[in-house]
């Protein structure tokens, strides 16, 4: 069966269909050259969308439009898909959180980013209420994710696929991390989603916006023509003087209060210099392929200054909650994907410990400075996840289990290794 999806490549309703065929084991191929305005606006593309919308798909029995009715039709090409539940009720609903996400998150969404992006108009008391009801939708959802690891039973599902698409261009185009902070549940289901295999083939590296985008100037209205001006002689004038009086003091006050605050330094960049360089570890960590004791670890504890540098180890508080081994890797990818605000500060090792359920995740962890730093504790809400422990290196077996740790040592304390992630 050849399934044609005309959509331009960065069209994230057309990633909802493509991320489905992953999924499902169905071939679904691109349009070429496909151009939004264009190409849309063509009689044959009509025919199959007189209101000229994207995406459409081409089947053999017909071409199906909407981006969540085409991810449907491809979900239920595979008999009994997992992605559309198992029983009646979880089919029920896969279908409520789909139309959640289509009318509680797209819609606000959009009416966001749109205006912001120069695509309608901006109107700040419709950005004020898209905003506000944005905010009411994702603490419904955080409420729901705070048990649950996927929107329906332990598994990815079609309302996972299409939230997903969703929320991306949320993340991607204007909801910054200081927005997102605010429903932690959502932020860990949303990194966790788009690091799974299949969804990453068809996203890419997702990175989130750093800022909001500013509302575009309204352009300045036309200068009437000089002839159309009064006569100088209709207007008498006011006296030169009393005009500078008043306006000097109004334009001093503004420019005082508009001057930019300078950005606060971290507190671990004031801390005294340090003999170990951390880029030089990671260098080193990174390029030993062989003799990883004799290089690596040596050269570690060459390198290691206990004035300036701290040992953590840490172990999941929950791990009788880890039974399924890819949920269990996907929770640490999206807790070291938190972590990036302290890559110039640290280095980490995670492992997943045990050969079958429930699965135990302990790390180690290299902080700048004698503690774990704050702004890490308060801005990564995986941290309170987690039980910390400063390494005693005066205590030769814990320097040991530095060393199996950094070294991926298997087994490790006496199990299987499942998976070892580096935090560099």
């Amino acid at each position: 069966m050849v399934l044609v999806l005309h959509a331009g490549s960065g069209n994230k309703n057309a990633m909802k269909a493509l991320i489905a065929a992953e999924y499902s084991g169905v071939q679904v191929d691109l349009v070429k050259n496909f151009e939004m305005g264009v190409t849309n606006k063509t009689p044959e593309f009509l025919k199959m969308n007189p209101l000229g919308k994207v995406p459409v798909l081409q089947t053999p029995d017909g071409p199906v439009f909407e981006s969540n009715a085409i991810a449907r039709y491809i979900t239920r090409l595979k008999a009994d898909n997992p992605l559309y539940g198992s029983s009646l009720i979880e089919c029920a609903q896969i279908d409520q959180w789909i139309d959640f996400a289509a009318t509680e998150i797209d819609p606000n969404l959009a009416w966001w980013y749109y205006p912001r992006a120069g695509y309608a108009p901006y109107i700040q008391q419709a950005e004020e209420h898209a905003v506000a009801s944005l905010r009411r939708a994702l603490d419904a959802l955080n409420i729901h994710l705070a048990t649950n690891t996927y929107l329906v039973g332990h598994s990815v599902t079609l309302a996972d696929i299409i939230t997903t698409c969703n929320l991306y261009m949320g993340f991607s185009r204007i909801m910054t991390p200081s927005f997102t902070s605010q429903f932690p549940n959502v932020e860990r289901y949303f990194w966790t989603l788009v690091n799974q295999p299949n969804i990453r083939k068809v996203l890419g590296e997702v990175k989130q916006a750093e800022s909001i985008p500013p509302v575009p100037s309204a352009k300045k209205p036309a200068q009437p023509k000089e002839s159309a001006k009064p006569k100088e002689s209709a207007k008498p004038k006011e006296p030169k003087k009393e005009v500078k009086e008043r306006a000097v003091p109004k334009v001093e006050a503004v420019e005082e209060e508009e001057a930019p605050k300078p950005k606060p330094k971290n507190p671990l960049d004031l801390l005294p210099p340090s003999k170990m360089i951390l880029d030089d570890w990671k260098r080193l960590y990174s390029n030993t392929k062989t003799n990883f004791r004799e290089v690596a670890i040596k050269g570690f504890w060459d390198m290691y200054d206990p004035e300036g540098y701290s040992l953590w180890f840490c172990e999941y508080k929950y791990n009788d909650e880890n039974t399924v081994s890819f949920v269990t890797m996907n929770k640490v990818g999206g807790f070291l994907q938190r972590m990036d605000l302290a890559r110039k500060y640290a280095f980490g090792k995670m492992l997943v410990i045990g050969s079958e359920p429930p699965f135990k995740v302990k790390g180690l962890w290299l902080f700048r400075g004698n503690e774990i730093p704050k702004f890490v504790m308060d801005e990564c809400y995986d941290m309170e996840l987690y039980e910390w422990t400063k390494v005693d290196i005066s205590d030769e077996a814990q320097k040991e289990r530095v060393n199996a740790m950094i070294e991926d040592q298997e087994p490790f304390e006496g199990e299987a290794l499942l998976d070892a992630k580096c935090f560099k």
